[in-house]
């Protein structure tokens, strides 16, 4: 989940999977089945004849840039009226979820990208094909793989790429410099070599920095890049303990020791303490950490930088987290509702809403990712929209997975203290998740 102007960082987005994945497998499974033939038709969506109001569910409806949205489709369709369904973000899922299973489901979501297939899984979305198909806006291939992964079931989207970020390497130019490194580095062996020359315990300086409490959630992009994934292809079993798994956990856990151990039991948004201070020189986060600096930290301004993840065996790869719009299957007003998703959707509504604000969202396009207009109005995103193409979006839509990560988190943490070897905490993890999967 990424919250506008980039408030929501790595722990948050962490519950908030974890309450969302238990709040959706308490959904049912006596959801009806998807209706497949809603938005099929011949030519470009027509406005109603007479008034109709779409009911938006979201935690960013008073946000004051979707609500200028709002009013400017509101004008161009003036028999549509969207109102505003608004719930804290920390809640929103929860209560989507006791809505869709009443039967008073909204029109329309904006949701948590990785959530889409749970939902469609349980018959609750409208199969998106029949509108996309008719629509000269909105076209599948536009959309950056990872994001459109997020929001596909069976081989279909049920969802529309929104918004999201990546996870880069935000470094300080200034320790670099001191430390005569000319770039930021490019590979594992690069990425080690500069943690090292940036440590200097004794005067309180590291390279790095590293949170035990959120050790899962940044152990995937060093997962991904050693070729290794979280479970299988199909779902049904532990794959992070591999041998790539392994090497990948060897060397991530290895840089504890260039990273400050009173900021281990921390969490990565209080560690921007240390980052701002320059006590540490290297600091992996996703996009919203460019949006935090900015704001809280301006004296630094010029002092940081971001680039791309060091490479790996298996080449580029990141993580991704992203939100999109749904349609629930309860809706009445589908075409309504379509017009609405389909303008949100249009190439400067998605700048508007992304890199044209103060936030370090990324819109989820591929033509805009590389457009000249997006490093030109917010150049510090641009490392992040070219890994976007890097992206691994996660597959894992089995429910009980966050059970598992919370035990992977416990065992790599207890690794990074150096209570038992990387190898030890992913063979751990695993006999404990696979007696999880194991359950019924």
């Amino acid at each position: 989940m990424v919250r506008f102007h980039g408030s929501w960082t790595a722990p948050a987005i962490i519950a908030l999977a974890l309450a969302t994945s238990l709040s959706l497998s308490s959904c049912g499974s006596d959801e009806k089945k998807p209706n497949t033939d809603v938005g099929k038709g011949a030519g470009p969506v027509k406005d109603p004849a007479s008034p109709q109001t779409v009911t938006f569910f979201s935690w960013v409806g008073n946000e004051p840039t979707m609500k200028k949205l709002a009013a400017e489709f509101h004008k161009q369709h003036p028999n549509i009226t969207i109102k505003f369904e608004n719930a804290p973000a920390e809640q929103a899922q929860q209560v989507l979820s006791t809505r869709i299973a009443g039967n008073t489901a909204p029109d329309v979501a904006y949701i948590n990208a990785s959530d889409t297939s749970d939902y469609a899984a349980r018959g609750a979305l409208v199969d998106l094909g029949g509108y996309m198909g008719r629509s000269t806006v909105v076209k599948p291939d536009s959309y950056v793989d990872g994001f459109k992964t997020f929001v596909t079931w069976n081989g279909t989207m049920w969802g529309l790429p929104f918004d999201g970020e990546t996870t880069g390497l935000f470094y300080r130019t200034d320790r670099f410099e001191e430390a005569g490194i000319a770039g930021p580095p490019k590979t594992w062996d690069e990425f080690k070599a500069d943690a090292e020359k940036l440590t200097d315990a004794a005067k309180g300086k590291y390279g790095f920095e590293m949170f035990a409490s959120e050790a899962a959630y940044y152990f995937y992009p060093w997962l991904y890049q050693a070729g290794g994934d979280a479970l299988t292809e199909d779902g049904k079993d532990i794959a992070f303990n591999s041998a790539a798994g392994k090497t990948a956990a060897a060397f991530y856990v290895d840089l504890a020791k260039y990273s400050p151990r009173d900021y281990l039991n921390s969490n990565s948004y209080d560690g921007r303490v240390a980052f701002a201070k320059g006590d540490v020189a290297m600091y992996v986060a996703g996009a919203w950490f460019a949006g935090t600096l900015a704001d809280e930290y301006p004296k630094i301004t010029g002092k940081w930088a971001a680039a791309p993840l060091p490479n790996g065996a298996a080449g580029c790869k990141t993580t991704i987290a992203g939100d999109s719009l749904v349609m629930f299957s309860q809706t009445k007003v589908s075409d309504a509702a379509w017009l609405w998703m389909e303008f949100l959707s249009q190439p400067g509504n998605l700048a508007n809403w992304t890199y044209k604000t103060e936030g370090t969202l990324l819109p989820p396009t591929k033509a805009l990712l590389a457009s000249d207009d997006l490093a030109k109005e917010k150049p510090v995103l641009k490392p992040f929209a070219d890994l976007m193409s890097c992206g691994v979006a996660s597959t894992v839509a089995n429910p009980k997975y966050p059970r598992i990560e919370t035990i992977l988190n416990e065992e790599l943490s207890k690794a990074i203290y150096g209570d038992q070897t990387p190898a030890e905490a992913l063979d751990n993890a695993a006999q404990q998740g696979r007696a999880i999967l194991g359950r019924h």
